[in-house]
């Protein structure tokens, strides 16, 4: 949990006394190089945006399918909570990407295609510790990572919303935690 430093007004989590800012362009530094470094595998780089954009657990990353995934009308969703979640355009492409790549490893009578995130094993899905490893690999802190996106979200739409979008617990207070700190909108990138 973070809290406010009554000296400088600074947001700081006392695991690692770092500000919410410096967590946050920490955050936009790695989305920027997951959306963009092809050299990473797409699959780990889709995995780790729904940590760094949508406040999304390895366990549940873990645990997605592909009919999480829906295509309609040229838009791409993901349903990470009741209600699916629109994807900017190249996460959506990654989304798609991992979809088309699980689906043609499909074979009749097994269920483990149906996975986005297939595991060391034929059969077995990811594991969640598996999948934070990967996520870790790629130099992401994930539970500041997570708390970062959750704060930022919070600060930009309603506790109620992120509930149901999003398939997260989330209390009033960390809302009110947010708008407290006046934190600040995550900057624009020329490179979209």
């Amino acid at each position: 949990m973070t809290y406010q430093d009554a000296g400088t007004g600074m947001v700081r989590d006392p695991r690692h006394g770092k500000t919410f800012d410096s967590c946050l362009a920490s955050l936009h530094l790695h989305a920027s190089r997951l959306l963009h470094d092809d050299s990473l595998k797409p699959e780990d780089r889709f995995a780790g945006l729904l940590l760094l954009l949508y406040a999304q657990w390895p366990a549940a990353i873990s645990r997605l399918t592909v009919d999480h995934i829906e295509e309609t009308n040229g838009a791409v969703r993901i349903r990470l909570g009741a209600v699916p979640v629109e994807l900017p355009a190249p996460v959506a492409e990654l989304a798609l990407q991992q979809v088309a790549i699980r689906r043609s490893h499909a074979v009749p009578g097994r269920t483990d295609a149906r996975r986005l995130f297939s595991g060391g094993q034929p059969g077995r899905p990811i594991s969640a510790w598996a999948m934070g490893e990967r996520l870790h690999k790629l130099g992401i802190r994930l539970a500041e990572a997570r708390s970062t996106a959750l704060f930022q979200l919070a600060t930009e739409l309603p506790a109620a919303v992120l509930a149901r979008t999003l398939g997260i617990d989330i209390t009033v207070k960390w809302q009110r935690a947010a708008a407290e700190t006046g934190a600040p909108t995550p900057p624009t990138s020329a490179k979209g």
